[in-house]
């Protein structure tokens, strides 16, 4: 079985056929072209004949490593894109978009035009069920409305890029909206910041970086059998994915694993986030003074809250998807102008500023009882998008999440794949837990700081993850989770051995090859166990808990 989070060096063939069938979730491939450009020990100058013969033999294996939801992303040249694309096609694959990246410093060529594109290919396994996360601002680009009118109207999140990428659009017909199908990254030049130097075809970060992001989620497998320059594997650890590299040359093998040991998970990405923003800008780039909502448009918000709010706060109508629907459809009836996550926003700044009236029902109260159950599915959910949406900083909260439907679906999605297997949960649920969680958190902060100043580590039980010991704390208690020696997960828990035992037997959890666990059991006082989560959490900083507790 071939190890993750890391390069293997060999033949990208024979390595995919070692692999275990439907076990990747991503696929980047940029292949070598066949133009004779000149790599230290593969030969890139065969005949056509060979060239595609090979081809077949590791898009097959490609598709025999996917899951059946898998995405395979494959960057070609233009002399051979539409066959790798027919071929792709004849081993099973879906095609969903055809993108051009367009990039300045292209090739320069003495008898034709500058080589300044490459092709990328977007390819499923089945058309119905596959991976791509829209709602990621990361992914997503400004809007006309944004840039050009600064119109409070404008989604936020702005709107997907077409399938074109361009690099500079000041460079390009004024026709030729950075929003559009060129997708807007440089290549990696010899003078950038970013190139590593000992690979001549090296990708920039921020093209695999929306690749990555649209098409797999955190702690997804990210495969890139030609490992090249590196570029994949750093993006996908730095996203905080798991990742996997096959690389023929082993001084190239070399060089990514000093690269792979120099990034940090979390890390920013190099490259421009928003070359659009960076470029010199124009008479019709330059912004408008935002305005105020007009009375008549925040009158017509509390109207269409009134008409279906069913007498709930508007923090529960954002929880209760079937209400929220019922709201937005309401305020496009009434002729206002933007979208869904401008009028949630709308809505719950009336709230809080008093301008609602007073809801006649509560929120429904989610117990300790069944927070224990499934709440943590709801934190680890909301840590996910925190790091995925945010750029690592985990300032994101559960009202930038409800607010967008976009955002919320994939929410309920994250949570209901880390939810027990056992018990089924809906969105109302994952929904009502987190805005329970945010709660007890807050109260958390205040007794942890009071009561366990001087908390000391040493209280913990140190156990190996699958120790037949865990059966003997059937009682209430902290545990935290631990992987390669830094925490992933801490939670508080009725019953220690019957959470874990749980945890360990879930698919989604066996992804993270834990290795142990500390475990400290309390009493049954829930408040004093989540004061000392908050306490650590921030002393220890685990990769998965919510930014509730900091």
């Amino acid at each position: 079985m071939l190890k993750t989070n890391t390069i293997h060096q060999g033949d990208c063939v024979k390595l995919l056929a070692k692999l275990e069938p439907g076990t990747v979730d991503l696929v980047f491939a940029d292949p070598p072209f066949n133009i004779g450009y000149e790599y230290d020990v593969y030969r890139d100058s065969q005949s056509a004949d060979d060239y595609l013969d090979w081809c077949r033999q590791w898009i097959a294996g490609v598709y025999r490593a996917l899951k059946p939801s898998g995405t395979f992303w494959l960057a070609i040249g233009d002399e051979y894109a539409a066959e790798l694309k027919i071929e792709s096609q004849r081993a099973g694959f879906h095609c969903r978009s055809w993108v051009i990246w367009y990039y300045t410093f292209g090739v320069n060529c003495a008898n034709g035009f500058s080589r300044s594109h490459t092709h990328l290919f977007h390819f499923v396994k089945d058309p119905k069920k596959f991976t791509f996360v829209r709602p990621n601002p990361n992914v997503r680009v400004k809007s006309a409305r944004q840039l050009v009118y600064a119109d409070l109207r404008a989604n936020p999140s702005g709107r997907l890029p077409d399938n074109t990428w361009i690099t500079r659009p000041q460079d390009l017909p004024e026709a030729f909206s950075p929003s559009h199908d060129t997708w807007y990254f440089s290549r990696v030049a010899g003078t950038f910041k970013e190139r590593e130097g000992f690979h001549g075809c090296q990708m920039p970060e921020q093209l695999l970086g929306r690749i990555i992001r649209t098409s797999s989620h955190p702690y997804d497998l990210v495969l890139d059998p030609f490992g090249g320059s590196g570029t994949t594997l750093c993006v996908a650890k730095k996203l905080q994915r798991n990742f996997m590299g096959f690389e023929l040359s082993a001084d190239y093998v070399r060089h990514i694993k000093k690269r792979l040991g120099q990034t940090e998970i979390g890390a920013p990405l190099d490259g421009n986030a928003d070359p659009i923003e960076s470029a010199p800008p124009t008479s019709r780039g330059k912004k408008r003074p935002a305005e105020k909502f007009d009375p008549k448009v925040i009158q017509a918000v509390i109207e269409a809250y009134k008409a279906t709010c069913d007498g709930y706060p508007a923090e529960y109508v954002l929880c209760d998807k079937d209400l929220d629907r019922q709201f937005v459809a309401d305020c496009l009836k009434r002729g206002l102008g933007g979208s869904a996550i401008v009028w949630n926003r709308l809505l719950l700044q009336l709230e809080k500023t008093g301008e609602l009236p007073a809801a006649k029902r509560q929120s429904p109260d989610i117990s300790d009882e069944e927070l224990d159950q499934f709440g943590y599915a709801s934190e680890i959910a909301w840590r996910l998008i925190a790091d995925d949406f945010g750029s690592g900083v985990l300032r994101i909260s559960l009202e930038d999440i409800f607010c967008c439907p976009d955002t919320a679906e994939y929410f309920d999605q994250l949570a209901t794949q880390y939810a027990p297997q056992d018990r089924r949960v809906n969105s109302l649920e994952v929904r009502c837990s987190a805005m329970a969680l945010n709660q007890r958190a807050m109260k958390a902060k205040k007794v942890g700081d009071r009561k366990f100043s001087d908390w000391s580590d040493q209280n913990f039980f140190v156990l190996k993850w699958h120790d037949v010991r865990l059966a003997t704390f059937d009682e209430p208690g902290i545990f935290v989770i631990t992987r390669d020696g830094k925490d992933l997960f801490i939670d508080t828990t009725n019953s220690i051995c019957r959470r874990l035992e749980r945890l360990q037997s879930h698919p989604e959890w066996q992804r993270f090859e834990i290795d142990g666990v500390l475990v400290y059991p309390m009493g049954k006082n829930s408040s004093e166990r989540s004061g000392l989560i908050s306490t650590l959490v921030r002393r220890r900083q685990p990769l998965l808990n919510a930014n509730a507790w900091l």
